[in-house]
């Protein structure tokens, strides 16, 4: 299972959310680039990297924050928060992502999505399934839609998704524990019965202690992304260098 370490931007700082709520916000580094060698420093490879005030603002607006990053580190990173349109999407790969998250843009513009599938190719594109009682949210979860996170997420497998990075709204930010329960109904409604094609399910939001990742894997996650329970010093970078080094 990949070690996905995330950094979430507001104003170009490195900040963390509880549940989603952006007065909660407490900022952890005034320097994302800092934070995002200090991963590679311990041997981790990825980087979910999301711009909340593009999330906000549903257009691009930290893609030099990206940029930065992409060209002062070898992380290969996934990029979200915000991506609207084409000349978006255009910028954050130019900028040096590897993959993006697209979540609102899946619910509100379906045909964009979709041609983002074809045009890109189901690896450099990742579908945002974020939930609030399984129903999927958006614009930064600030909106919630009538699309429940299951057929969401198998309708867009039917488009060819693989990629998928599901948080629980309800667990993120607050170091309670992953929805253990709702990724396994995930994984166990997988379409594919292709090993090629199979659903890539990345954990997110609540992760609170070492001793779950390896249940995650054991479940089948794909990858997990760690936020809060890093910053809070919960999970040590030691630990996660291990646990890449061993695995």
């Amino acid at each position: 299972m990949r070690i996905i370490p995330a950094i979430d931007i507001i104003e170009g700082k490195c900040v963390r959310l509880s549940k989603g709520d952006y007065d909660t916000k407490k900022i952890y580094n005034e320097n994302p680039l800092e934070v995002a060698k200090s991963f590679e420093e311990h041997g981790i490879q990825y980087l979910h990297l999301v711009d909340l005030d593009g999330a906000k603002s549903s257009r691009i607006v930290n893609y030099k924050v990206l940029e930065q990053i992409a060209s002062k580190t070898s992380l290969k990173i996934d990029f979200g928060g915000g991506l609207k349109s084409d000349s978006d999407l255009k910028i954050a790969f130019e900028s040096g992502a590897n993959q993006i998250t697209g979540g609102s843009i899946a619910i509100k513009q379906p045909k964009v999505f979709k041609k983002w599938i074809q045009q890109y190719g189901a690896d450099k594109i990742i579908l945002g399934a974020d939930a609030m009682n399984e129903k999927v949210a958006i614009s930064g979860w600030l909106e919630e839609s009538k699309e429940e996170v299951i057929p969401f997420i198998q309708n867009y497998q039917k488009e060819g998704i693989q990629y998928v990075i599901c948080t629980d709204i309800s667990k993120d930010g607050m170091l309670e524990g992953p929805s253990f329960e709702l990724y396994k109904r995930i994984l166990d409604s997988d379409l594919s019965n292709r090993a090629e094609s199979r659903l890539k399910l990345i954990a997110s939001g609540g992760i609170s202690t070492f001793n779950e990742l390896p249940k995650l894997a054991e479940l089948g996650c794909e990858g997990t992304i760690i936020g809060k329970a890093i910053y809070e010093g919960r999970i040590t970078l030691k630990q996660l260098e291990n646990y890449i080094v061993n695995k």
